[in-house]
């Protein structure tokens, strides 16, 4: 009986390995060195609660993944143009497509590192520039009502038809 639980404890491992390669090797994989034994630890437990010995392993093992921020969180708001990212300290604009490929939520982002819930996930200046933008295109506007395009100045029409007939030599 032992014999066969260190068989099956070896063919667990090599199991969990051969799976965290194979997902390690998927290029949009995005994962730091340090976790990757952390990933290979919970597939071990994850197989070993599929073929039904580990449950009292599952059980012990719980999330206790330390998260060491890429900056602080006042450096990462230092910028009004970008929102320095905890995960990998680089510049964004908006932080959910972001999070999205690291596969968090706004909420779980702010979980993980210990931030209040009006932390902002995008960019003073790109916060303040999407009404306009909005505006321009279009929203919020009333039905019926057309948007309204910038008008030429005046004498625009006159120059370029003066620059044309100098072009031509008339």
């Amino acid at each position: 009986m032992a014999d066969e639980t260190i068989t099956d404890t070896a063919n667990a491992v090599e199991l969990a390995t051969e799976l965290t390669i194979a997902w390690l090797g998927n290029p949009n994989t995005r994962i730091d060195a340090e976790q990757v034994p952390a990933f290979l630890s919970s597939m071990h437990s994850a197989i070993l609660n599929l073929a039904g010995g580990g449950e009292t392993a599952a059980a012990d093992a719980v999330d206790t993944t330390e998260y060491m921020p890429a900056v602080s969180v006042r450096k990462s708001l230092a910028s009004k143009d970008h929102i320095l990212s905890m995960i990998d300290g680089k510049p964004y604009k908006t932080l959910r497509r972001h999070l999205a490929t690291n596969g968090l939520t706004p909420g779980e982002y702010r979980e993980r590192y210990n931030l209040k819930a009006d932390y902002p996930m995008v960019s003073e200046t790109y916060s303040e520039s999407r009404p306009a933008m909005a505006k321009k295109i279009g929203l919020g506007r009333k039905p019926g009502t057309k948007v309204a395009s910038a008008a030429k100045p005046k004498g625009v029409k006159a120059a370029k038809s003066a620059a044309a007939t100098h072009l031509s030599g008339e």
